[in-house]
């Protein structure tokens, strides 16, 4: 595990919560398993993932497709995509303010 993934045991050996997850592991991509579709559309996050990624019963999910080029399924906390959206805009603004002169 990486620094920002580690989990801190507590009292009675249980974990805590985890470090946010804001980097690429070095290692690339890591493999949990697999889920059924079930009938209704429903997957269920195999319970390592949940552990490493901090998804806990209610966070909100954000699903996008073919974000690498082919044809898949990526699941990000919407908490990480908003923070992401908006270190982004702040750099487009001042990018924005540098091509037109305006920060010098």
């Amino acid at each position: 595990m990486t620094e920002n993934t580690d989990r801190k045991k507590g009292a009675g050996g249980k974990a805590g919560a985890a470090a946010p997850y804001n980097q690429e592991s070095p290692d690339g991509p890591e493999f949990f398993g697999s889920a059924t579709v079930g009938e209704r559309g429903q997957i269920v996050i195999p319970a390592d993932a949940r552990q490493k990624l901090d998804i806990r019963p209610g966070d909100k999910l954000m699903i996008f497709s073919n974000l690498h080029g082919m044809r898949s399924l990526s699941v990000m906390k919407a908490e990480q995509v908003t923070g992401f959206v908006s270190r982004a805009m702040a750099k487009l603004s001042r990018i924005e303010k540098m091509a037109r002169g305006e920060d010098k």
